[in-house]
């Protein structure tokens, strides 16, 4: 059986509700000055393309060709690929900026996908992230521990449980505190690989040569 996100009129229309109590903002926000070559991880259907200065600088990826087609048409100039996150059809360093939103709750294996991001991005690239997250009180943790089974089946895949933050840091980023909102479940932040990471990878590379 699909789930919510697998049908994209469906979860189109509840995104439309979600806009209009207040999502379009922590949108606008979450692409507000990028710069460079972008790659959105995740698109869907295209809510956050039109929201771009500069949309033909953009490239649009999600794994469902479905959700696609709906993008296509909010945003007919910007390039649309079909492909899973955990897998980039881009080479190494291509992208200035990676924009991520409400993606990674869902995503099957987000340390791989992760290391995708920090290999496509270029070496002062930026990651850019909205998510809902797990909750810091431990009695609201637990009572999405407790619905995520169910909600993951009804949603299509979903994990309202999941750290995406710590997962992030965990996969060699550091996030900007400047540019970190925290807001009950939601969070949006902006983020880099994390120096020492950086020179790790740098002499790695040198020595491979």
């Amino acid at each position: 059986m699909r789930g919510l996100e697998q049908i994209p009129w469906l979860y189109d229309g509840l995104m439309a509700a979600a806009d209009r109590l207040g999502l379009r903002r922590w949108r606008r926000r979450l692409v507000a000055g990028v710069s460079g070559r972008v790659l959105e991880v995740g698109c869907g259907t295209g809510r956050n393309l039109p929201l771009y200065a500069v949309p033909e600088r953009v490239i649009g990826m999600d794994p469902d060709l479905a959700a696609l087609r709906r993008a296509r048409r909010r945003a007919p100039s910007v390039p649309l690929v079909v492909a899973r996150a955990e897998a980039l059809p881009f080479a190494d360093g291509v992208f200035d900026t990676v924009v991520s939103g409400l993606v990674f709750c869902s995503v099957q294996d987000p340390p791989r996908a992760l290391t995708e991001v920090r290999r496509v991005l270029g070496a002062e690239g930026e990651l850019r992230m909205l998510e809902h997250v797990r909750h810091a009180r431990p009695g609201v943790a637990r009572w999405q521990d407790r619905v995520q089974p169910a909600w993951t089946c009804v949603s299509g895949g979903c994990h309202p449980n999941r750290d995406t933050e710590a997962a992030v840091e965990r996969a060699g980023f550091c996030i900007d505190p400047d540019e970190r909102v925290a807001r009950g479940v939601m969070r949006r932040f902006a983020a880099r690989v994390c120096a020492a990471q950086a020179d790790a990878s740098d002499r790695n590379d040198g020595d491979s040569g």
